[in-house]
């Protein structure tokens, strides 16, 4: 199992949120989730080893948020933090 498919079977919540620690567009995701009223794990991917390269390859989206929703049967990719807005 992938760390990606890890981090999604682990998550308890609406949404998972794949994130950095200097990212204006994560903290743009995040507040767009509050605002909606809606709960995310946040996994930085500075403290995953190998994370970063495993998202990439699993998404093919480079930059960061990368949004799953997990509000389904399956875990849906949304994409980055314009993504996100456009989706909800």
């Amino acid at each position: 199992m992938s760390q990606v498919s890890e981090q999604l079977a682990s998550a308890e919540t609406d949404f998972l949120l794949f994130s950095q620690t200097i990212c204006p567009y994560c903290t743009r995701a995040e507040r767009t989730l509050d605002a909606h009223g809606f709960t995310y794990t946040e996994v930085n991917l500075d403290h995953y080893e190998g994370l970063r390269e495993d998202v990439v390859a699993e998404t093919r989206h480079r930059t960061v948020p990368v949004v799953f929703d997990l509000r389904g049967d399956e875990p849906v990719f949304v994409g980055g933090s314009d993504n996100l807005l456009e989706y909800l």
